[in-house]
């Protein structure tokens, strides 16, 4: 998204008002107008402003009051006084109070441009100031995690305990509960902390592509390898790894995952040997491993290395005591992004979040705060703008199964119905109800495809 400051121009006078509005127009820049100093601050407190033009005689609040107050407000936001020709001393005085810059009436149009456009560039620079600076806070504490939920004690108290060793954790929960979340906490408490921290999503790398990806390949080792690369394990050496969506990768691979688990070494593609890691494996999945196992498509003697340690995850559903925590959380950190003040929900919409069924989780109230900031000028969010996403998002989770299948084929059909099944937990009957079909017709799909508990 483009960055382009918002302007207040603050003047008593009617007709300099209407000529910098034209003039900021003409120039394409977002801008508002306030009469005097009272609207002026009414108006800064309701919406976000980067830089200010103020006029410094004005009755009542004058303009020197206005700066103090604004810079009480909010010290980075820029103000351009205005002053009358010939007294270049006050302009100084306000500069000295902590005003940006100022230029004088009559106007040169020129020198107007040039000094707006300097505060545009400085308005820039602090903003990519600020997003790196949260960056950076994000990167040095990525294991947040919010609740204080009693669903949520067990997992904070498996982290704590778990953290300190090298032992291999499988962490399982629905799609969207913060299973990456879990894994970082665990890394950033560990011993390795100071080390890289390597995620891999198993299922977003194609097969054929996945051992390269995992284990490096050496030049020439098959088409399109045009130099060596070192993979995700070696570049993983002395931290961890984070092997997120486990439960996807094919058999063939779990094998080789199982290797380096016993061995300590990978083998590049195309490589002449084996290489040594030291490293701490975390797994993460959505499905049901168990079943997986009874139906052959995935290996036992895995699951038992990955399983040390077993950290489930409840859904949001069963946390809603934690709605109003992650709720102003993700508010805080959209309204920084996106240059909003919203200050929360309304009752209604509150409401509405607690009624609703979660099926994407944290994942999907993350999305939902994100985009309803994006739309919203008001200072809460309302249900009726949150209640319409809300319903796009069910009518697109529950889409009927034979919408779904119609121009698909079987392994479609299996995808989608293991996709309902480990998002409703494989409770089968929300399941059925989640596609739209019987639940003895479910049944029928789940024994057709071998996906038998």
């Amino acid at each position: 998204m483009e960055f382009l400051p918002k302007i207040l121009i603050v003047d008593d006078d009617k007709s300099m008002r209407f000529f910098l509005a034209e003039a900021m127009k003409k120039e394409g820049y977002v801008f508002d107008v306030a009469a005097d100093g009272k609207e002026a601050l009414e108006k800064l407190e309701k919406g976000r402003f980067q830089i200010v033009l103020m006029d410094i005689k004005m009755p009542q609040m004058n303009g020197f009051l206005v700066l103090e107050k604004i810079k009480a407000m909010d010290p980075y936001l820029l103000v351009i006084m205005m002053t009358a020709y010939g007294s270049q001393k006050v302009a100084i005085a306000a500069i000295q109070k902590g005003a940006y810059d100022y230029f004088t009436k009559p106007f040169d149009l020129n020198e107007m441009r040039v000094v707006i456009k300097r505060a545009m560039e400085k308005s820039r620079l602090q903003q990519e100031i600020f997003d790196l600076q949260s960056r950076l806070e994000a990167e040095s504490n990525p294991g947040i995690i919010i609740g204080t939920s009693p669903a949520m004690q067990p997992v904070f108290d498996l982290i704590a305990k778990v953290a300190a060793s090298d032992v291999t954790v499988l962490i399982t929960g629905e799609s969207g509960t913060g299973k990456e979340l879990v894994a970082r906490a665990i890394h950033k408490r560990s011993e390795r902390r100071n080390e890289p921290f390597v995620t891999v999503n198993c299922c977003a790398i194609p097969e054929n592509l996945l051992e390269a990806e995992l284990f490096g390949h050496e030049k020439g080792a098959f088409t399109g390898a045009h130099q060596q690369r070192h993979g995700k394990f070696e570049l993983a050496h002395q931290g961890t790894i984070f092997l997120d969506e486990i439960g996807d990768m094919s058999l063939s691979m779990q094998t080789k995952i199982l290797r380096v688990l016993q061995e300590k070494e990978i083998e590049p593609v195309g490589g002449s040997g084996p290489i040594k890691v030291d490293l701490r494996l975390l797994a993460a999945t959505h499905r049901n491993l168990q079943a997986a196992i009874e139906n052959g498509s995935f290996r036992e003697d895995l699951y038992f290395r990955l399983n040390v340690v077993n950290i489930p995850l409840p859904p949001l559903r069963e946390r809603t005591e934690d709605l109003k925590d992650l709720t102003d959380y993700f508010i805080k950190k959209y309204n920084q992004r996106f240059q909003k003040t919203v200050k929360g929900l309304t009752e209604r919409a509150k409401k509405l979040l607690l009624s609703y069924h979660w099926p994407g989780n944290v994942r999907e109230l993350e999305n939902l705060i994100q985009r309803t900031i994006v739309l919203t000028e008001e200072q809460e969010l309302s249900d009726e703008l949150i209640g319409g996403f809300l319903k796009r998002e069910t009518d697109d989770a529950i889409g009927s199964l034979k919408e779904k299948v119609g121009k698909s084929s079987d392994e479609i059909e299996k995808r989608t119905i293991l996709e309902a099944l480990g998002e409703t937990g494989w409770r089968r009957e929300e399941t059925a109800k989640r596609l739209k079909i019987s639940r003895k017709n479910l049944y029928n799909k789940i024994k057709k495809y071998g996906l038998l508990e």
